[in-house]
């Protein structure tokens, strides 16, 4: 026998994954974690049963609940559902698959709509960061056709803005993790940087790469994986992380001077595979990186000021993306106004993922 759990299947800026109402799953996360696993056909390198695309990026979880918080929408609960094992981690957040929580609460009655243009406010549950989504809403439906265009995604589509509040320091305590702008691990300068996203910033140049390496070339390196998941488990306790063997945090990228007439140039590892792009909070840690002055990213990048609203095209290997920051220095401490990032979503399918029943009686 199977059971039929209802679910949407959604692309969220360059990530793809199952959309849930929390009343549709089981409320004991352990429980919920073997339904996930096997909705997505994990463990397996192929997924091949399940709906995950055998890949990080396109094996991810949105669990959507109203909130009981007066000026919240709907809390969102973000899942990454490894691929290679059974495993189910909360520990990070992801902007991407964000861009589609707007869209996926208005259609499911979770929030109102309004004629032209509807702002969802999203508490997001791994951190306790907010965001506002701007999802486009002409009659009072969502669109997810428009001019929208985003480096990663083929086409065009409505476009969802999100503008982040409170997210600098969400994992990690601080915006600098470890309370240094410069540290070293291994004889390899780097900057550690929490705007969202617990980040890792080291020059390509420092282990013998042009930083313009395609996907495929880093992923192959595996003298260079080593060396970089090295630093990361040595970093782990420094980020106030803790053990990191087994999380997907932090991520770990590496920079150069921008070539497309941008920023900075990335690479970044998500750990241990690398990204088709950049991740949307991952881009709004190396944004902040760029303001703050003595960092590994500000020595690389074209940024010209380390405070005010500043707009940062962050490119990475299929193209490049914009964020708006706003950071200002007080008292030797830096404090982030504002982050704010263009995404686009899209619904693929609708309808009932299908798990063994014996899942649900254990």
């Amino acid at each position: 026998m199977q059971t039929a759990i209802p679910t949407v299947l959604m692309r969220g800026g360059t990530s793809k994954g199952l959309y849930f109402h929390s009343r549709d799953l089981p409320a004991d996360s352990a429980q919920r974690d073997r339904v996930l696993l096997a909705a997505m056909g994990s463990p397996d390198n192929r997924q091949i049963d399940g709906v995950g695309g055998a890949h990080p990026l396109t094996s991810k979880v949105a669990i959507v609940a109203p909130s009981n918080a007066d000026d919240i929408d709907v809390d969102y609960l973000f899942l990454q559902v490894m691929v290679d094992r059974a495993q189910v981690t909360d520990r990070q957040n992801c902007g991407n698959i964000l861009a589609g929580v707007g869209p996926f609460a208005i259609e499911n009655g979770l929030v109102s709509s309004t004629h032209g243009e509807t702002d969802v406010r999203i508490r997001m549950l791994n951190t306790g960061g907010v965001a506002v989504a701007r999802v486009q809403t002409p009659d009072g439906k969502v669109s997810y056709e428009g001019n929208a265009s985003i480096d990663g995604v083929p086409g065009t589509a409505a476009p969802v803005m999100l503008d982040f509040q409170g997210v600098a320091g969400s994992s990690c305590g601080s915006l600098l993790p470890t309370g240094h702008v410069i540290d070293e691990i291994d004889a390899i300068q780097l900057s550690c940087i929490d705007n969202g996203m617990p980040v890792v910033i080291m020059r390509a140049a420092d282990f013998g790469k042009s930083g313009y390496e395609t996907v495929a070339e880093l992923e192959s390196d595996e003298e260079l994986k080593n060396r970089i998941e090295s630093i990361r488990l040595q970093l782990g306790p420094m980020m106030n992380l803790g053990e990191v063997k087994n999380l997907s945090v932090p991520k770990m990228t590496l920079v150069a001077p921008a070539v497309k007439g941008g920023t900075i140039s990335t690479r970044s590892f998500i750990p241990h595979r690398v990204h088709q792009a950049v991740g949307v909070l991952g881009a709004a840690s190396v944004a902040a990186a760029c303001m703050i002055p003595g960092s590994v990213a500000s020595e690389v990048s074209t940024t010209q000021q380390a405070s005010g609203p500043q707009r940062l095209d962050i490119e990475h290997p299929t193209g490049s993306f914009t964020v708006d920051m706003d950071i200002s220095m007080s008292a030797n401490q830096f404090v982030v106004r504002r982050t704010a990032l263009l995404r686009s979503a899209r619904k693929l399918m609708q309808g009932s993922v299908f798990i063994p029943s014996s899942i649900l009686s254990n």
